[in-house]
């Protein structure tokens, strides 16, 4: 047998590498060196990624936060109670993302955007990362539609547009809640998804409110994600952000979506739990000092598209609980310095039984009229300044002895459109009817009625204009314009209920 030449045995080995296709697959591995509390800290994983899911030996989640010297710190996105020190850990390579599609459409979901209403899994094709990049300003372009709430005191003076930023915010038990669901079952028929996000709040109220939507039919436009109280912090804090890629997802495909976060301090006060367990530094009422970039990078994803990307809209309505009225506090701040504007309800005003309690001295929309229809614009322009000033003055009148008929008039004229704005539960009011309320209280047409009749005649109208008057509400919502003929048919409305009522002498 003859010996190889070298240049013979290096052609062998070249010809031997070059047929050599097996897939060698690098993992970056760790180990667990301390768990507790939702809290791993991980010795190894050198390539991981800030946010990066990473999985444990028993199949528990996590994702990367905290990128330490020596270890890393994740959160354990469940129990994670049979993780044990030497566990070992897996890096996936990927960002935190959850699966999106039209199928979640009418379901309630957790964090993990996995299904917890008993009807089996969610067909689901695509995927979104949970934090995604905000659009930026060639992106969006300013905010023009209007996002009706059904409610009167809103729409009227506060109005809401699609792409904008509302602050919901008030006492506990002060129907911050109610206003955002309202609002929600006011989007049937208007060609708007709703993604309703309860963070840390009692199943049965978020039982509630689902049992609500099913009720008045808003299940089949509305995705509910939820993280009870009894949920794992992590879990809290990225449920906003799992309802945020939800609505990106119908937004980018050029449709209207609208986004409730029930509610913000709940979410900061999971982020804090986290942050001082993973020994992060705290500052002001010891949240960390991010806090701030925690709300601000999940409300500027909310905006209206530009027509390059097909004018799809994500409106958010995010709710903050206050104590005793502070809205000097650390987080009410916060987020009012991100949102365009504040809807403050009022415990006062609330237990003087006036609902929604809409304190409407410091309530504002940054976008105002921006985002209202002509005819609102027509018949509510001066309401807020009136109801103002009636408030200025039954605040003076309580100490006056004797009152000019004038003032008398103004105080009446006053009381009544106040009790106009009282709107039950549950019972949204169209656009058209809307205008036409505010326009019978702005001109004096209730000032002859009792304040115990205001409601009752309201109902009335409301029933008139609907059964015998169908073309007030046809050029109102196909015009858009509160025309003379408009004008003309609502005071023959209004004359002819006026007659069903007895007249103060």
């Amino acid at each position: 047998m003859g010996t190889l030449r070298a240049d013979e045995i290096i052609s062998i080995i070249r010809e031997r590498i070059e047929q050599y296709n097996r897939k060698v697959k690098v993992f970056n591995i760790g180990m667990v060196v301390q768990v507790g509390d939702g809290i791993a800290r991980i010795h190894g994983l050198n390539n991981v990624m800030a946010g990066e899911l990473v999985e444990f030996e028993e199949g528990t989640r996590g994702i990367a936060l905290n990128l330490e010297f020596k270890n890393v710190g994740v959160v354990l996105m469940g129990g994670g109670l049979k993780i044990k020190e030497r566990t070992s850990v897996k890096g996936t390579g990927r960002i935190a993302q959850i699966p999106v599609s039209e199928a979640y459409l009418g379901r309630v979901i957790n964090a993990l955007a996995q299904p917890i209403d008993g009807r089996g899994p969610i067909p689901a094709s695509e995927s979104r990362l949970i934090e995604s990049p905000a659009p930026g300003i060639i992106s969006r372009r300013s905010v023009y539609e209007p996002l009706q709430t059904g409610l009167i005191a809103i729409d009227a003076m506060i109005p809401i547009g699609r792409g904008q930023r509302e602050l919901i915010i008030g006492d506990r038990q002060t129907g911050k809640t109610a206003v955002a669901t309202d609002t929600i079952l006011n989007q049937k028929g208007q060609n708007v998804i709703c993604i309703y996000v309860a963070i840390g709040q009692r199943a049965s109220s978020v039982s509630q409110v689902v049992t609500t939507f099913q009720e008045k039919g808003a299940m089949k436009y509305t995705i509910v994600v939820a993280e009870m109280a009894d949920s794992p912090a992590t879990l809290q804090y990225l449920a906003p952000y799992t309802g945020a890629a939800l609505a990106e997802y119908f937004m980018y495909r050029e449709r209207h979506t609208l986004i409730i976060y029930d509610d913000l301090s709940k979410q900061a006060t999971a982020y804090r739990e986290m942050s001082l367990v993973l020994r992060r530094p705290p500052g002001r009422e010891a949240y960390p000092g991010d806090i701030f970039y925690l709300h601000s990078r999940l409300l500027e994803r909310a905006a209206k598209l530009s027509s390059y990307l097909g004018e799809g809209s994500m409106t958010a309505l995010p709710i903050v609980e206050t104590q005793s009225g502070d809205v000097s506090a650390y987080i009410p701040t916060n987020v009012i310095s991100i949102t365009d504007g504040q809807i403050f309800l009022s415990a006062d005003l609330f237990n003087a039984g006036i609902r929604p309690a809409i304190n409407v001295g410091i309530s504002v929309s940054r976008v105002g009229s921006a985002a209202q229809i002509k005819a609102m614009k027509q018949v509510a322009g001066n309401l807020k300044l009136e109801l103002a000033q009636f408030t200025e003055l039954e605040a003076f009148s309580q100490f006056a002895s004797a009152i000019e008929k004038t003032t008398k008039n103004q105080l009446a004229r006053g009381r009544r459109l106040r009790e106009l704005l009282k709107q039950s539960q549950a019972d949204p009011l169209s656009v058209e009817e809307q205008i036409a309320i505010i326009y019978t209280g702005a001109n004096g047409y209730l000032d002859a009625l009792e304040i115990g009749q205001v409601k009752d005649f309201r109902e009335k109208l409301r029933k008139y204009l609907k059964d015998q008057v169908p073309k007030f509400q046809e050029i109102i919502s196909s015009t858009k314009i509160f025309t003379e003929e408009a004008e003309a048919l609502l005071k023959e409305a209004i004359q002819q209920n006026s007659k069903l009522f007895v007249v103060q002498e």
